[in-house]
């Protein structure tokens, strides 16, 4: 999709220093869950644009994404103060690392990586499908969706930063599927080292390092 204006549904907290913005879904907007857009703002009369992954399950009339908000940041902080009926321009999706309907997802997630981690398990249940979310992070977010996650029968752990992620990801894994890592560099280098522990081949999972 080429760059449009399109109007902010909604703006809500999901934990400390992080909102969800539901944005309207335009015509012929078929994004999956995993991928992600261009969103586009004039501050201060200069174009700032960055990258958000999506976190809704699903784009059928609006889309989400989760933004952790930096408040020393040229961007997020002024998303923050967004209001429904404000516009914001956004283009994409862009993306090839995302969920396309495989039977068992293990999500490895680290910090912001939550946001397309926790739509694609939603995706997955919704379609009769397994999944399997590793979330390390000292203060989750989403945590009333985690919660639906695992009362609907997926296997979800949290860890805070410092832990190691080797036994949660070979618990994750055991059963097999899809791994789909989403996270800053250094969470990365962890996943990738777990699931080589597990005896899984990194080189087989789906990866999108956020910087």
């Amino acid at each position: 999709m080429d760059e449009r204006s399109l109007s902010v549904v909604a703006v809500r907290s999901v934990g400390p220093a992080s909102v969800a913005i539901d944005i309207e879904t335009p015509d012929e907007f078929d994004a999956q869950p995993g991928q992600f857009v261009k969103l586009t703002l004039a501050i201060d009369g200069e174009d700032e644009s960055r990258f958000y992954t999506i976190s809704s399950p699903d784009v059928a009339d609006e889309f989400e994404i989760t933004v952790g908000i930096d408040p020393d940041g040229d961007v997020a902080p002024h998303l923050a103060d967004l209001e429904a009926g404000d516009e914001v321009r956004v283009s994409g999706p862009f993306g090839s690392d995302y969920y396309e309907g495989e039977s068992r997802a293990v999500l490895l997630a680290g910090g912001p990586g939550i946001g397309p981690a926790i739509g694609i398990a939603e995706r997955a249940l919704q379609e009769g499908n397994d999944a399997a979310l590793v979330y390390r992070d000292d203060d989750p977010i989403h945590e009333e969706r985690l919660d639906a996650l695992e009362a609907d029968g997926a296997f979800v752990t949290v860890l805070g930063d410092d832990a190691d992620l080797t036994d949660a990801v070979a618990e994750a894994t055991d059963d097999g599927g899809q791994v789909f890592v989403y996270g800053f560099a250094d969470f990365l280098d962890d996943a990738m080292a777990a699931l080589e522990a597990a005896g899984i081949d990194s080189d087989e999972a789906k990866v999108e390092n956020f910087g």
